[in-house]
């Protein structure tokens, strides 16, 4: 199989992954150049919420590692400038009890602990963890590879065959559905909406008595509150009806919310697969492929562990 020890490499992929990515191998003396189709701000990133929290996606123990490491470097993020737009904030996942959470987690983050009546109408659990201004964040780390030596160039490929470089890391997303091709790769619709914060300086996620589910999530440019999860659902459109319910069902939880003005309305599409992608593989020509996508909504909490991963796979 072909070594990736030398020469330079391209990252097909401008989100939080791909640019993670492309940071780590650029920190550690690889020559990088990011490919990406569109601006890092107009990626699927952007829209992100983006709290870290360990979702569980597969394969489950190695989420587990590389959530851990994501939260190291977040935590120190978090105690810098503020200019990566990482910081810890407090809030309150519901409908969860204490003993329904991982024993690992609870040990990484000691201060996590039931809600109390006053907090939380239901069962809950509250603790303070990375919440990261993506719009913030995925500019600061253009400029972290900038500052590694790295570039951002804009180019849409429709094969990693085009990309010329020895080492070739596939950090496409849903794209990878069709330039892998992977037709395990399938999209989750999500939209936000974005309105004035009236005072809400926690985080919040909740799930009704439907199945329903609604988030808040307080960031410099406004509160953002979602959210919807819709398999297989295409559209980059945001549709009133969702809008509105999902001021609706956050309104329910915090009134405030309700006379709040709209600043924004955001549509994203996680890139869900079985089990994340991450692994050698060889390019026809015998160049060195890495594959480093399918983490569907957790691309925030896995990216540094996978990042480096990637790296480690590269050699």
């Amino acid at each position: 199989m072909a070594d990736g020890r030398g020469g330079e490499i391209v990252v097909v992929g401008g989100g939080v992954v791909g640019l993670t990515t492309a940071v780590v191998l650029a920190e550690r003396g690889r020559r990088v150049r990011v490919w990406t189709r569109d601006p890092v701000e107009e990626t699927t990133s952007a829209v992100a919420g983006a709290l870290w929290w360990p979702y569980r996606i597969e394969p489950l123990a190695l989420a587990r590692v590389w959530a851990l490491r994501s939260l190291e470097v977040y935590e120190e993020l978090a105690a810098g400038s503020g200019a990566s737009g990482v910081r810890l904030v407090d809030g309150v996942l519901g409908e969860t009890r204490l003993d329904e959470v991982d024993g690992w987690l609870t040990e990484r983050v000691p201060e996590l602990r039931a809600t109390t009546a006053a907090e939380y109408a239901g069962s809950g659990v509250r603790a303070r963890l990375p919440l990261i201004d993506m719009p913030v964040h995925l500019p600061w780390l253009r400029e972290r590879l900038a500052a590694a030596g790295g570039v951002v160039e804009a180019r849409t490929v429709s094969g990693f065959a085009e990309a010329d470089a020895p080492v070739v890391v596939n950090c496409t997303g849903l794209a990878a559905r069709e330039l892998v091709p992977d037709p395990s790769v399938r999209p989750v619709r999500g939209q936000l909406v974005v309105v004035e914060n009236p005072g809400i300086d926690t985080w919040l996620v909740s799930t009704d008595a439907a199945g329903d589910y609604a988030y808040m999530f307080p960031q410099p440019g406004g509160l953002v509150l979602g959210g919807t999860a819709q398999e297989d659902a295409w559209s980059l459109e945001p549709d009133p009806a969702t809008a509105e319910a999902i001021i609706r069902r956050c309104a329910a939880l915090r009134p405030e919310i309700a006379g709040a003005r709209v600043l924004e309305h955001r549509v994203g599409l996680r890139p869900t697969r079985p089990a994340v992608r991450l692994e050698r593989d060889t390019l026809p020509d015998g160049r060195l492929l890495i594959h480093n996508y399918g983490h569907g909504g957790a691309g925030v909490t896995v990216a540094w562990g996978c990042a480096e991963e990637a790296a480690r796979l590269v050699g």
